[in-house]
């Protein structure tokens, strides 16, 4: 197939690109930069996915077979109009369009699936409108011109080559002897997937007859708190789980924020739960999440060959540890 990749070069398009072309795809590379580094094989067009004339333009006269479009601004937001002009901007019939949406699109609660309502048009968060109303666009393209769509609804995503500050996070603190903030009781759920179980699960739908017109889940089946999240990070780099649960009304009143600048626990982690049942992907697409631990290992790796840059301020972490009501501490 010819295959389009909106957003190829980071992250899961970092990924997915290598394993399309070794499954015998040809690749375009969609993104705001004049050269994509993957070399001749890979083409290039140059468009900002939000400005609906520069993708008529970048996409005119080209064909497509399938499309991944895995975009999303976080500075001005990706929204349900800038998805649907770029299907519409796409030439001739397509065979898959998979889009990148997020457990997030649920707006909050905990096991849903799939066929469970999405977030209103008017919810709150951003991200959470924006994801929730680019999938009713699509499903109703679905509907009403037969847009061959999947969507991949993944939680937090980790693994090698994480542009968010996440992982690194914790292990820059953990390898600096810190005492790790947990914020409020430490309990509150998370659920993460491995970047290669994504590009995976992307892969299937872009073959899967039985995929199209539907949404999956993709994650660990089983979630896990946020102490237990430090517990894990500590474990990989042999470090002391050393950490202080504050109050979160403290946190946020001091300034802190989970998207920073005054981050205290891993960029957007500090979020409501929102969890998910991964059984229909795991029917449909196969899906076999990788083990939690196994892919902390790969991830390590990576880490210990790309330094944090630039290098971590500490200061409000160090104002929170002077003045903060503690709730309790642990020393693992």
């Amino acid at each position: 197939m010819h295959c389009l990749v909106i957003g190829g070069t980071q992250f899961i398009g970092r990924m997915l690109v290598p394993e399309l072309l070794e499954a015998g795809h040809s690749v375009t590379v969609l993104h705001r930069q004049e050269n994509h580094g993957y070399g001749r094989r890979v083409k290039n067009l140059v468009a900002d996915r939000n400005n609906a004339a520069q993708m008529k333009a970048a996409l005119a006269g080209k064909k497509f077979d399938a499309v991944f479009d895995n975009v999303y601004d976080w500075q001005r937001g990706t929204t349900a109009a800038h998805v649907e002009a770029t299907v519409r901007a796409i030439q001739g019939p397509l065979q898959r369009y998979i889009f990148m949406s997020s457990v997030a699109a649920y707006g909050d609660g905990l096991n849903h699936h799939e066929g469970d309502a999405l977030a209103p048009d008017d919810a709150m968060d951003l991200y959470t409108r924006n994801k929730a109303t680019s999938e009713r666009a699509l499903f109703r393209l679905h509907q009403r011109m037969g847009l061959p769509v999947v969507t991949l609804r993944p939680p937090f995503i980790y693994g090698p080559g994480n542009p968010i500050y996440r992982e690194a996070f914790f292990w820059d603190r953990m390898r600096a002897s810190r005492t790790i903030i947990v914020p409020g009781d430490g309990r509150r759920l998370m659920q993460f997937v491995y970047v290669k179980d994504v590009v995976r699960a992307a892969m299937t739908a872009l073959v899967e007859p039985n995929a199209v017109g539907h949404a999956f889940n993709i994650a660990n089946a089983r979630p896990i708190s946020q102490t237990e999240l430090v517990e894990a990070l500590a474990k990989i780099c042999r470090k002391p789980a050393n950490f202080v649960r504050i109050p979160r009304q403290y946190l946020l009143r001091k300034g802190g924020h989970p998207m920073g600048p005054k981050m205290y626990y891993g960029m957007y982690l500090d979020m409501p739960p929102i969890t998910q049942v991964t059984a229909k992907a795991q029917r449909v697409l196969k899906f076999k999440p990788t083990d939690f631990i196994t892919g902390l290992k790969e991830t390590y790796k990576w880490y210990l060959r790309h330094p944090t840059s630039p290098k971590p301020d500490y200061r409000f972490e160090d104002s929170l540890l002077a003045g903060a009501p503690v709730m309790a501490q642990s020393k693992g």
